[in-house]
């Protein structure tokens, strides 16, 4: 430091007023320190540690939404719903869980989240039977099921990657989460040799069909005439015999009809129909399947029936005909079983017999 000095060369003093000014502004300084220090230290104890003002977390578990929202923001907090999870004790809607706590201290302003309930639907299983896996999961997912095992099995009646069988079974009511179990073919023997079944009756057919885990198709009753064999008798098939298919391939045969019988064809045919399935809604429908043949129109099946279940039909009709699906009385299916030729009735003659209709299922 070098000092002032006057003209005699002795030190001159600092002027009062310069001291002054520095002094004052190390005193400011050290005052805004310890205002900066005192303000910081406040604000982390009020973090941590909230001030006396403060209030009871309610209990807002087991109310509706809107109930807790409505009480908490009298209570002077805010709310958010931070999740919805299922749940089979608390209703949908409702209040299952909170955070901060019941009881736990907070300042007036403090947002409370909920975790609310969605409840647990409760559906009807569908029935995945025959369906593919792609189908059989787009319904899994469609009612929030989840496909835990996959079991596959060889089978001769149902196509490859196709479902055999489930657990739980079609119809019983299942929670969404609920596990299930497919059981899916993987198919029969690679190739099965197919019998002559031409000259046999039908009964006999059947049973060698079995033996030979030939599945048989559709039964068409042919009418020949009185030259033609005795009734019953499989007059030819497809495909032909000697032929090698896969254990789910049907065979068709044409069975004589008779000596007496002329003018029609009686067809025996198998349906599997599904019922449509409503996003909207689980309930059942009425379901009525008509059979419009020579024989006039009739019911094949009316009844109630749950949306995505199965029905299994065995038909006999008569001649040109129809079969038509109705769910709630609306027309959803119509599927045709079969034409009359155009000379069907030229061996009819005066004295023959009327064509008998077939027993109705």
């Amino acid at each position: 430091m070098i000092a002032r000095l006057d003209d005699g060369g002795r030190p001159v003093r600092a002027s009062w007023r310069s001291y002054l000014r520095r002094d004052w502004i190390f005193t400011l300084a050290v005052a805004l320190f310890v205002g900066i220090i005192v303000w910081f230290g406040r604000s982390v104890h009020d973090f941590f540690v909230p001030t006396t003002a403060t209030l009871s977390v309610p209990t807002f578990i087991g109310q509706t939404v809107g109930d807790a929202s409505s009480e908490a923001y009298h209570a002077g907090l805010r709310t958010q719903v931070a999740a919805r999870q299922i749940s089979d004790r608390y209703p949908r809607d409702v209040v299952m869980d909170q955070q901060p706590p019941p009881g736990a201290r907070v300042r007036k302003g403090r947002q409370i989240s909920f975790i609310v309930s969605t409840g647990v639907q409760i559906n009807a299983m569908p029935d995945l039977r025959y369906q593919s896996m792609r189908e059989a999961g787009l319904d899994l997912s469609r009612l929030h099921l989840q496909l835990s095992a996959t079991k596959y099995v060889q089978s001769d009646e149902v196509p490859p990657n196709h479902i055999v069988d489930q657990d739980p079974a079609p119809l019983s009511n299942v929670r969404e989460g609920t596990p299930v179990t497919l059981t899916v073919s993987k198919g029969g023997a690679s190739q099965l040799l197919v019998p002559n079944f031409v000259g046999e009756t039908i009964d006999s057919a059947r049973d060698d069909a079995a033996r030979s885990k030939i599945h048989l198709g559709q039964l068409v009753w042919m009418p020949l005439g009185a030259s033609g064999p005795p009734h019953g008798t499989i007059v030819r098939q497809t495909p032909s015999a000697g032929s090698k298919v896969d254990a789910f391939t049907p065979v068709s045969l044409e069975v004589s009809a008779g000596p007496h019988e002329s003018g029609y064809i009686l067809r025996q045919v198998h349906l599997l129909a599904s019922v449509p399935a409503d996003q909207s809604s689980d309930k059942p429908v009425r379901v009525r399947v008509t059979v419009t043949d020579a024989t006039g129109k009739w019911n094949l099946y009316d009844a109630y029936a749950q949306p995505g279940q199965k029905l299994d039909f065995n038909v006999s009709a008569l001649g040109t005909s129809l079969v038509d699906f109705f769910v709630n009385d609306a027309l959803v299916a119509e599927s045709r079983l079969g034409a009359e030729p155009p000379n069907a009735y030229e061996h009819r003659g005066p004295s023959s017999p009327a064509p008998r209709a077939s027993a109705k299922p």
